[in-house]
This record gives structure tokens, sequence and C-alpha cells, in this order.
């Protein structure tokens, strides 16, 4: 099967699976009568996504090399566990508008991550590609909307989160190639049920009546969140990592509006023109980081 269309339909599986996670945290955090803490929706989600995974771990700790185990945690930790908390916390004050745009500065971050930490060569062009990827999304995410400033210190955990996002992805393109996708997810997640369980044992969670459906649902949400918007994706991201380069699986994030506005279709939303154009700028900037690497 040709390459591009394997790396293509990756790319939309991920942007779909991904789209929805802000859903689901909100889900998770005011779920009827019971609104978990962002704290313990994202333990939550660590402790789902690593149990899935626990049966491949053992697998996983015969066939890394010794050498690069330590590395595969800490792009666990880096990549999912710390996310995981900044993202939760920020999504109980940042406008989801505001929100969209700064997760997608992970492109951006993993540039200057590259380029500055691990001294990767990009092609300037594909610089070009990301920047262009960026002013699409941002005239996508707030056409026909208003932002909402109030709470703006809280982005800085959205920021922060998409900097260690630009670590891991660069971390995984240099130095695990050799590892396997699913090796590196089961590892690094199994590992995080420890202090993920911790936490929800500091946090309270236990202690709650679980026979209100309520509860049930929050949890649920959050379990979903951890299975397929984390393990499975995860996996598929390391995939096409390797497949494709850090650039372009790093521009699933630009992808995420597209997910939004097939959303809004299916219940009859009105779709402002801005944002088409918004979405065909993002299209144009994929398409430039998608060419022909040159970057070493």
């Amino acid at each position: 099967m040709n390459k591009k269309f394997i790396n293509w339909s990756i790319f939309i599986l991920l942007s779909v699976i991904w789209g929805s996670s802000f859903l689901l945290m909100k889900i998770g955090m005011q779920a009827g009568t019971v609104e978990l803490s962002p704290y313990q929706v994202a333990s939550l989600r660590m402790v789902f996504a690593g149990i899935v995974l626990v049966p491949l771990a053992f697998k996983a700790l015969k066939q890394i090399p010794k050498n690069k185990l330590g590395l595969v945690i800490l792009s666990g930790i880096i990549g999912n566990f710390i996310p995981a908390y900044l993202f939760c916390i920020a999504e109980t004050k940042i406008d989801s508008a505001l929100a969209g745009i700064l997760n997608s500065l992970t492109p951006l971050f993993t540039i200057i991550v590259g380029m500055v930490v691990f001294k990767i060569s990009i092609d300037p062009k594909k610089i070009g590609g990301i920047l262009l990827g960026l002013v699409g999304l941002c005239i996508s995410v707030v056409a026909g909307k208003t932002l909402h400033f109030e709470n703006i210190s809280f982005s800085i955990f959205i920021i922060l989160a998409t900097i260690c996002y630009g670590f891991n992805v660069n971390m995984v393109g240099k130095h695990m190639q050799n590892i396997s996708a699913i090796n590196i997810a089961s590892l690094a997640f199994s590992f995080s049920i420890i202090p993920a369980t911790l936490i929800l044992f500091w946090t309270g969670y236990f202690n709650y009546d679980f026979t209100n459906p309520a509860l049930l649902n929050a949890t649920l949400a959050s379990g979903t969140l951890g299975v397929i918007n984390t393990s499975i994706a995860s996996i598929l991201f390391y995939v096409l990592v390797k497949r494709a380069g850090i650039l372009f699986a790093s521009t699933v994030t630009y992808a995420i509006p597209f997910v939004s506005l097939a959303m809004g279709l299916l219940y009859n939303e009105a779709i402002h023109p801005m944002r088409l154009l918004g979405l065909a700028i993002i299209l144009c900037g994929v398409y430039i980081v998608n060419k022909r690497s040159t970057a070493k």
C-alpha cells in the first residue's frame, strides 16, 4: 500500500481521536452531580492507559535495550504524564477557542526544541509551512467567536504541555527509531500507573460513592480518554513519527479544527466563511511540511 496513503490515514485517525479529547476531559470533570478534580481525571486517564498495556510491558522490558529503558520512561513522563495534568488544569478555566490555538503551538515548539536542544537541521520551507498552518488555525478557531481572556494566566499550563510534546517528539524521532511504537507506549504508560494511583488516593477518589451513576459516567469518560485517546493514540503517533518524521507528525494538532467542523455539520451548525479560509490555509501549511524532507 502507498506509504503516503498510510501516513495520511494515521494522521486523519489521530486527528479524530485527539479532537474528542477536550470534550472527554470536560465530561470527566463535569458529569452531572459529580465533579472530579483535574488531578483525578488526569490520573484516571493515565491509570486506564497503563492497565490496557501492562500485558505488553513485560515483553517490552525484554526487547528494549537496557540503555534505552530510562529514555523510554522519560518519554512517557514528558510526553504524556505531565501534559495530561497540565491540560486538565487549564481546561477548568481556559476558553476553548484559546485552548485550540495554544494546543497547536506544538509544531512550533517541536522546531525550536529540535534546533536548539537536539541540534536538528530543518528545511526553512517546512518552518514556513508550520507558521502558515498556525496562521490558518488561528483564523479558523476564532472565526465567528469572541475569545475570553479572564483567566489568561492558565494558558501557561497548555504552553508548558506543548513544550513537553516538542521535547518528546524529538526524543522519539532521534533516539528511539529502532524501538517499536507498542514497546515505547506499553512501558511508558505501565510505569505511570503507580504515581497516578497514588494521586487518586491522595485526592480522595476512592472515598467516593461508586453507586452514583454520575461518578461512573465521569470515570468512564476518563477511562475512554486513557484507553483510546492516550494509549491507542500514542502508539499511532509514535508510528507516524517514525514513518513520516517529527514535523509532519506534530502538525496533527492543526487538524483538530477539521474534527470540530465535522461535528458542527452533524448538528446543522452554520459554518463561518472565514473558518473555511483558515482550514484551506492549514491544508497548504501541512502540504508544505509533508513535501519531501531535507531535514537531517
